[in-house]
């Protein structure tokens, strides 16, 4: 009996392992992206700066976050099933991000050029983008 017990939460388990791919997938998407953009604003804050007309001291911050920020979403999506409070922070974080996004481009904070106007609703409907994928994720897993 306990070996079909064991058997049955195996197959349970490995249910929602399978479920909980869509999800982690969106997660390490995110991740690599994110942390990708992270050091390229990181490391390249100079040229990213002349292209964007933004600070490159604002640039380099900002590079810094989004690399731990990947960091810690990579370490989320590893999981065979990611905790489903850490998804939803990630998802709030996401949208937080998309918001205040718009924001700086509709309200001309930080003063960037057309392109980095341009860059960062663009880059703000990627990570909204993320957000949603990631709700849905999560949803397929009935949470």
């Amino acid at each position: 009996m306990t070996t079909q017990q064991t058997a049955a939460r195996t197959v349970s388990t490995d249910g929602r392992t399978q479920a909980a791919r869509p999800l982690r997938i969106f997660l390490a998407l995110d991740a690599a992206v994110t942390a990708a953009n992270g050091l390229i604003y990181l490391l390249a804050a100079g040229p990213v700066s002349d292209l964007l007309d933004v600070d490159t001291g604002l640039l380099r911050g900002i590079g810094v976050f989004l690399t731990v920020y990947g960091a810690l979403v990579a370490v989320i999506a590893s999981r065979p099933v990611p905790s489903t409070g850490a998804t939803k922070v990630v998802i709030e974080a996401n949208l937080l991000w998309a918001v205040a996004s718009v924001a700086t481009a509709v309200f001309g904070w930080f003063d960037p050029n057309t392109i980095g106007t341009v860059w960062i609703p663009l880059q703000a409907l990627v990570v909204a983008a993320f957000a949603v994928l990631q709700i849905s994720g999560l949803r397929r897993l009935g949470n």
